[in-house]
């Protein structure tokens, strides 16, 4: 039976010390991605929802507040349980493209190494279907932006983790690419996984099946 991967973010608050003033990034967030479905993280820059994708990924922890899925609070977690955690179950996406990849590997030794960690298989259908088939033995410095991020996208969807999180996917990609990205997460999401996705762009909202405004980190009701 499949684990119910809902991820819910209480009372997420998270501060930046700045000139010697505590500047707020979050103030108490509540935000609920659920099981099987793709919500949106959308808002102006500067509006906290980088910040809480990274909360959602144990990559930082908040100053107070819970981040709960599959029963465990990321927050409590140790960091190196946290980054084990990650790594097994969590799929995520920077949205610098050069940020997601080692340099000196391959396209398709991404995937492979993906694939150890989650104990899943490599799928060549993954770069056919977003369109680098071609680029597999290619390494980071030899594509573009674009290029690099559906490499990037690839390899944090490989072995289906339950959960996805991806910082603004389309934003380095053409029309036609980033339609192939949407439809990659959102059969993702067909299978089971959870997703979360900040994005502007209104493909991306328009497929979510709900979506969280943040405005000066704080969700807009």
């Amino acid at each position: 039976m499949a684990i119910d991967t809902t991820l819910r973010c209480e009372g997420i608050r998270r501060a930046y010390p700045t000139d010697g003033e505590v500047v707020w990034a979050l103030w108490d967030v509540d935000a609920t991605a659920v099981h099987g479905e793709m919500t949106v993280l959308a808002g102006p820059s500067g509006s906290g929802k980088t910040t809480l994708l990274r909360i959602m990924a144990g990559i930082d922890t908040p100053d107070e507040g819970s981040v709960r899925i599959a029963g465990k609070d990321l927050a409590q977690l140790s960091p190196r349980a946290r980054r084990r955690f990650r790594s097994r179950h969590i799929g995520y996406l920077f949205q610098d493209p050069a940020a997601n990849l080692l340099s000196y590997l391959t396209v398709w030794e991404h995937l492979e190494l993906a694939g150890e960690v989650r104990a899943g298989v490599p799928r060549e259908d993954l770069l056919d279907h977003l369109e680098i088939a071609d680029l597999r033995d290619e390494i980071p410095v030899r594509l573009s932006a674009g290029q690099q991020q559906r490499a990037a996208l690839a390899a944090a969807v490989v072995g289906h983790p339950e959960v996805v999180l991806a910082d603004e996917p389309t934003a380095e990609l053409d029309t036609e690419s980033a339609h192939l990205a949407v439809a990659t997460l959102t059969r993702l999401k067909d299978i089971g996984a959870t997703l979360v996705v900040t994005s502007h762009d209104p493909e991306v909202i328009a497929a979510a099946d709900n979506v969280v405004y943040l405005e000066h980190g704080t969700v807009r009701q």
